[in-house]
């Protein structure tokens, strides 16, 4: 197994990144923040993931551990394949999406590109149990139900899933979802 590679980038492009390793150059298939990461960089370090098919060894990269474990643990979901998982760890922060599993947002994989219902659904009914652990979740005065609210009707406004919940991220959670969304309008005028 390849965890990890650290070496310069030799190119990018719709295929991945390339890295050279001491004169090899590996072609990975990397999230949205591992491209970020080796961005105009020197020397930089990649977790990696060696995915491996009867007619392939496909090499996956992550700016974080966090990240391909997160990634690991999509694998596991029945119809859940290494370009569906790499898609969901691209779109929001481990910890975003650990916290969307423990919170039943299916919504919020299903803005995803690429999956449905019932794979969103089964991604939150397979990895609960998994993940659930050290996940902040709201206290019992502050239900998520509010959360969901304020971001469903900023979803109505045009906002993505994703967009909806950085921007709510920088709220009063206490506040009702209506002044939430306001203050948020506010912000983006």
């Amino acid at each position: 197994m390849i965890s990890r590679l650290r070496g310069t980038v030799a190119g990018s492009g719709e295929e991945g990144i390339v890295l050279d390793v001491n004169g090899v150059g590996y072609l990975l298939q990397a999230t949205r923040t591992a491209t970020q990461k080796a961005r105009g960089k020197g020397e930089v370090t990649v977790e990696t993931y060696l995915h491996v098919r009867e007619d392939a060894l496909q090499l996956y990269g992550f700016a974080d551990a966090a990240e391909r474990e997160l990634f690991i643990h999509l694998l596991s979901v029945s119809g859940v394949g290494p370009k569906v998982a790499l898609s969901i760890v691209s779109g929001s922060t481990p910890a975003e999406l650990r916290r969307a599993i423990v919170l039943e947002d299916t919504a919020r994989f299903q803005a995803i590109p690429g999956i449905g219902k019932k794979t969103a659904e089964r991604v939150v009914l397979e990895l609960k149990e998994k993940l659930g652990d050290g996940v902040e979740l709201p206290e019992a005065g502050q239900p998520a139900g509010g959360q969901l609210v304020a971001r469903d009707a900023l979803v109505e406004l045009g906002f993505s899933v994703v967009e909806a919940d950085r921007a709510l991220a920088e709220t009063d959670p206490e506040a009702p979802p209506e002044e939430r969304v306001r203050e948020v309008l506010k912000k983006a005028a």
